[in-house]
């Protein structure tokens, strides 16, 4: 565990931001980190085939990603509770910047999963560090309208990501993928200038708590792709350390009261449920596209596109409902949205690519207003020593369940290769229909969590 000492300051002195545009500043940054992250679902058929590769393998390129991606988030959220945030954004971007340039010369298999896995330790910044900056300098009763935002952006990026990513793999290469991502490198200047001065305060980083908790979703997600009992044993062993850990350590990677917080795990797990939709779709839909209707890389970025862009138009009017009128209403309704879509997609996946379209467009208005409003709400139940660690934490499992849920989809396609296509992805969803029903579950149990709190007080 190493140490920062220095003299502890309070956010009131740290200076004012200039909301819109640092929140416009975040929304360009998250958006260009989403695209690096989509492009190359985009391009996977292409690499499998450069390299030889097996789908399993191939999806290792998003699910390793993923993985870092997801400990980068909590790492940084936990860093920023004793390191100024303008410090931790820049290191962010330089290492999402210079590992794309690297990007530009993999040449194996080996070196392209190092470059992205690089790239992914400075991209989990990006969305950890603006949620932090919200939730720290705007207030209450304009924040659902900058979360709206930020989630938007990640729409955004969804949906540009297979197109610009299709039209590059297409016509020049999935190199050329990383040339995008390099942009990110002249955001550096106006992080430095717009993002409000900070002094290091007194605090401390459980590094061993990270690496125990790193091994050991690393090692369940091996498990899943490889089925290795060894990895299995491994992951199961350092996540039990991890528990020991955090409950012994003055200042651990996570706070053990998190886990004792049983609002913030019920909600939690509504936006979980989410991600894993979200991840797996985002990785079956090109291969769908491409293998079962014949579409190339960029058409099939052209499907995906309208669902990204017309949830990015819906949240904005969706921040300020919730500002107004808070969150409950969209955790009652929004999962039972996502859970028609999920049906919809395991009865009509094989009729048509419009159907994809048009049932997408559905799924990505839902997930995105859902984890708007999550995220949100976290940022009100949590107290705000807890900020930090909790949203660090949520993306954490966020992330982790979209790489379970890339995992897994990978791992079904091939013990279904012996059956039509079409029957296999629809399987696939039935499988996720199960998964958004017990998130209304939770969803439901929250919000009556919530309405006995004032009866008890």
């Amino acid at each position: 565990m190493f140490k920062i000492k220095n003299t502890s300051i309070d956010v009131k002195d740290q200076g004012v931001m200039k909301e819109g545009v640092v929140t416009l500043l975040l929304g360009i940054a998250i958006v260009l980190v989403i695209m690096n992250t989509m492009m190359f679902n985009l391009a996977l058929p292409a690499v499998s085939k450069d390299f030889h590769l097996s789908a399993s393998s191939t999806s290792w390129i998003v699910t390793g990603y993923s993985i870092v991606f997801a400990m980068a988030s909590i790492t940084y959220s936990r860093l920023a509770d004793f390191i100024p945030i303008r410090r931790l954004f820049i290191i962010g971007i330089l290492f999402l910047s210079l590992a794309a340039i690297a990007g530009l010369f993999s040449n194996n298999f080996i070196m392209l999963l190092i470059v992205r896995i690089l790239q992914a330790s400075g991209a989990g910044s990006i969305p950890a560090l603006s949620l932090n900056l919200i939730s720290r300098y705007v207030p209450v009763e304009r924040r659902g309208k900058a979360m709206a935002l930020i989630m938007s952006s990640i729409s955004l990026g969804l949906g540009l990501g297979p197109v610009v990513g299709g039209a590059i793999v297409q016509y020049l290469g999935w190199h050329i993928l990383f040339v995008v991502t390099a942009v990110t490198l002249l955001l550096v200047p106006f992080f430095v200038v717009l993002i409000p001065k900070e002094e290091p305060r007194k605090g401390s980083f459980d590094a061993l708590g990270a690496l125990f908790i790193g091994v050991g979703t690393t090692g369940l997600l091996l498990f899943l792709t490889n089925h290795s009992w060894i990895m299995l044993m491994f992951g199961l062993v350092a996540l039990a350390l991890f528990i020991v850990r955090i409950r012994s350590v003055k200042e651990p990677f996570v706070l053990p009261s998190l886990f004792l917080n049983r609002s913030f795990l019920i909600l939690g797990a509504v936006g979980i449920a989410a991600y894993l939709c979200s991840f797996a779709t985002l990785f079956l839909m090109p291969q769908i596209l491409v293998k079962q209707y014949g579409l190339s890389a960029i058409q099939a970025g052209l499907v995906i596109f309208p669902g990204s862009i017309l949830a990015v138009f819906v949240s904005r009017r969706v921040g300020r409902i919730i500002d107004s009128r808070g969150n409950n209403t969209i955790i009652r309704f929004l999962p039972l949205f996502l859970l028609a879509s999920v049906i919809l997609f395991a009865l009509f996946e094989g009729t048509s690519f419009v159907s994809i379209m048009l049932i997408y467009m559905l799924m990505s208005v839902s997930i995105t207003i859902l984890n708007s409003s999550v995220s949100n709400e976290m940022s009100r139940i949590l107290l705000p020593s807890q900020i930090g660690s909790g949203l660090g934490l949520f993306q954490l499992l966020q992330f982790f369940s979209g790489a379970f849920g890339v995992a897994m989809t990978a791992s079904a396609l091939v013990w279904q290769k012996n059956i039509p296509q079409a029957s296999a992805y629809s399987n696939i969803y039935w499988g996720l229909t199960i998964v958004v029903i017990l998130s209304i579950g939770c969803a439901i149990g929250y919000l009556r969590s919530t309405l006995r709190k004032p009866q008890m007080a």
